[in-house]
């Protein structure tokens, strides 16, 4: 069974002549150890398309499930429920509370939601996102990097089955990016996740299974080994 599911799920902002169809009628499916990239160019519906699937947004008509519970017209305290339990984003803006050290972020997601990382597993995500050195800092003394890499970390930290990640790299050097990508597709692959990862950056496409290219709101499914010569 698929993790995540869209049947014909599309979103429309606007009336009339301010109508906006951000993501037309689009169907797919992921499955657990998939790593999937989506990209295109801005304004393409690339941050909608995830926002829908991850339910922070609803669709205008159409059907999205996670682990085949469909989310549209849930109510908001089982829509939220499952958004906690079983997704992790990553967002462009970070969403850290500024009056939080970092390690007191994570301890938040404690009071509520059980099954978090601990122990070893969570020293070698910490590790693997180099943050240990300001587990004791304020989101306003870190680089706009720093944040990045804390939010990554804090998205695996709850231990999800979905890592729904918007433009996860666009802050960190190359290096960074990379070591990133790498640590996605480890936990994906180790920990049967389902990952997928909006970029503009097509020189991570080689680290995921799948990629697809939306533009003007239509998803469709490419060979990223064409994407990769063209870049």
């Amino acid at each position: 069974m698929a993790v995540l599911e869209m049947h014909e799920a599309n979103k429309v902002f606007g009336t009339g002549n301010t109508k906006v169809e951000a993501l037309k009628k689009t169907d797919f499916q992921a499955e657990a150890g998939d790593l999937i990239a989506v990209i295109g160019p801005s304004g393409s519906g690339k941050s909608t398309f995830l926002t829908v699937a991850g339910g922070l947004q609803e669709p205008t008509s159409g059907e999205v499930l996670i682990n085949g519970t469909k989310i549209r017209q849930l109510g908001e305290k089982k829509l939220s429920k499952i958004r906690l339990q079983e997704i992790g984003f990553v967002l462009q803006a970070s969403n850290l509370v500024p009056f939080l050290t970092v390690k007191q972020q994570m301890q938040l997601l404690d009071k509520v939601k059980k099954d978090n990382l601990q122990g070893e597993e969570l020293e070698r995500l910490y590790e693997a996102l180099g943050i240990n050195d300001f587990l004791h800092k304020l989101p306003g003394d870190l680089s706009g990097g720093q944040r990045q890499r804390v939010a990554i970390a804090k998205a695996f930290y709850a231990n999800p089955s979905i890592l729904l990640a918007d433009e996860p790299t666009a802050s960190l050097d190359s290096d960074r990016a990379f070591e990133v990508m790498d640590l996605f597709k480890r936990v994906t692959k180790e920990n049967n996740k389902t990952t997928i990862v909006v970029t503009h950056d097509t020189r991570l496409i080689g680290y995921c299974d799948k990629v697809y290219n939306i533009t003007d709101g239509v998803l469709k499914e490419v060979d990223k080994e064409s994407i990769r010569g063209e870049g």
